[in-house]
């Protein structure tokens, strides 16, 4: 495991968004289950959308299908721990956005865990993938690297 690439840190990410972990989030081992990483990412990002106006959840005509996801773990989290999501785009297409996240314990500046995935924007009504809407745009820009 010597060749592995260490966790990033807080100063590679644009945005932060805090997250509160649960008590039903630890497993019977004791940690934060890998299934629940995934949630953050999503909680994380629709709600950096939301909150800056390029998702209306319910409403929007465009909207963002995971169409791939990966996540690497570097050390446990736990209930009740403090969860800080790094967020920032990696790349931009026509209609598709990749989406990278670190995962950040209590204080740490070291990822505990970091993953990312790739939304796909669609027609909400036919599902056909559609150029990104000009709002959305706004709001990546500055989460680019």
């Amino acid at each position: 495991m010597s060749g592995r690439t260490p966790p990033e840190t807080r100063a590679a990410y644009r945005r932060f968004v805090p997250i509160t972990t649960r008590w039903a989030d630890n497993d019977v081992y004791g940690h934060v289950n890998n299934v629940v990483y995934y949630a953050f990412f999503d909680t994380a990002v629709n709600g950096v959308l939301i909150a800056d106006g390029a998702l209306e959840i319910a409403r929007s005509p465009v909207i963002g299908l995971v169409v791939e996801t990966g996540c690497r773990y570097f050390r446990s989290m736990a209930f009740p721990d403090r969860v800080t999501a790094g967020i920032r785009v990696a790349h931009r297409g026509t209609s598709s956005v990749r989406y990278e996240v670190g995962l950040f314990r209590n204080d740490d500046d070291e990822a505990a865990a970091q993953g990312h995935f790739v939304h796909v924007y669609v027609d909400r009504t036919t599902q056909r993938p559609v150029p990104l809407p000009d709002a959305l745009r706004r709001v990546l820009e500055p989460l680019a690297v």
